[in-house]
């Protein structure tokens, strides 16, 4: 990241006009769009409770952890928010592989005038709290111990980054913003559903100002998205298709939940089954492809028991793929 982003909020949005949430709130955006700004989604749902969390975030600077089961949309609702403000925005995933020199950045021997020099090249830390960007930080409680304590320096609002590869102290950006996403609440994961997820100190924890919890859609709205990007299934039979598609995902998720199954449909999986059902034309065939393909060979039998059940009737024994 080199490039800075010169431009700030000009302009005030609505939040019932932009987000459809009664809400007599507005919040600052950006009236042009920058490279960093994600795609809008037209489709896409809001949740209220999330949504006013994160709005929240972007008007009060305010720190804001999402919470959640994988697949519940919660760096796309923070990405969501962003797109419809124009806010640049950054994700970093803090898998095990990023490191402490990733986020602050490292030397570089680069070629200068023909001859070899050393230069210091910022990380993406440095950068984002430089700009008005609003930086997400998924998984973030599977983040490494030392990674996360660079992380903390920048949790409070006002808080300089010293950088001490440079000997320089980092002033925030009035319009940086911080946000991040995680499948625990900083306590652990007890369930074993989420392995190499970590406690979180509690000093850390602290400096988050907003917490919400982002839990799967329902039904209805849930159609709603699918029809939405598969109109030929808008009608009675392509209703009733979808329903059950649902049901089968919404089993799933009981059965991650309970620890019976260690595959989840997520919203976006039920999406791309409907799609590959119009260019199958075959509902379990794209069920196969779509999601069982990717479930241990030991779960597939409970997993087929969910499609039977929604479905009526018993998914064919070669789409199983069981290896004995």
């Amino acid at each position: 990241m080199t490039t800075n982003i010169d431009t700030q909020p000009d302009i005030k949005v609505s939040i019932k006009q932009t987000f459809g949430i009664e809400s007599d709130m507005e919040v600052s955006a950006f009236s042009k769009q920058s490279e960093y700004v994600p795609e809008i989604d037209k489709n896409y749902k809001f949740d209220r409770d999330t949504t006013l969390a994160i709005i929240s975030g972007f008007a009060y600077n305010k720190r804001v952890l999402v919470q959640g089961y994988h697949g519940t949309g919660k760096s796309t609702h923070i990405e969501q928010i962003a797109a419809r403000l124009n806010w640049p925005c950054i994700r970093v995933n803090l898998d095990s592989h990023i490191s402490r020199i990733d986020l602050i950045g490292k030397d570089a021997i680069i070629l200068k005038d023909g001859k070899q020099i050393t230069q210091f090249n910022e990380g993406i830390l440095p950068w984002s709290i430089q700009n008005p960007v609003a930086l997400v930080f998924d998984e973030y409680d599977a983040g490494r111990p030392d990674v996360m304590f660079v992380i903390q320096r920048v949790l409070e609002a006002e808080g300089n980054f010293t950088l001490l590869d440079k000997n320089k102290i980092l002033k925030q950006n009035k319009y940086f913003r911080l946000f991040a996403t995680s499948n625990t609440v900083g306590l652990g994961d007890t369930s074993g559903l989420y392995h190499g997820t970590q406690q979180i100190n509690q000093g850390q924890m602290d400096r988050w100002n907003i917490v919400t919890t982002l839990n799967y859609l329902s039904l209805e709205k849930e159609m709603e998205i699918i029809l939405a990007k598969n109109k030929s299934l808008n009608n009675n039979k392509g209703k009733e298709k979808i329903s059950n598609m649902i049901k089968v995902a919404t089993l799933t998720r009981k059965g991650f939940i309970a620890g019976d199954i260690s595959t989840v449909m997520s919203p976006r999986t039920v999406l791309h089954w409907a799609e590959n059902t119009e260019i199958f034309k075959d509902t379990g065939y794209a069920f196969r492809v779509t999601f069982l393909n990717k479930c241990d060979d030991l779960e597939k039998n409970t997993i087929s028991e969910y499609y039977q059940r929604c479905f009526g009737e018993e998914l064919p024994e070669s789409l199983l793929n069981i290896q004995i």
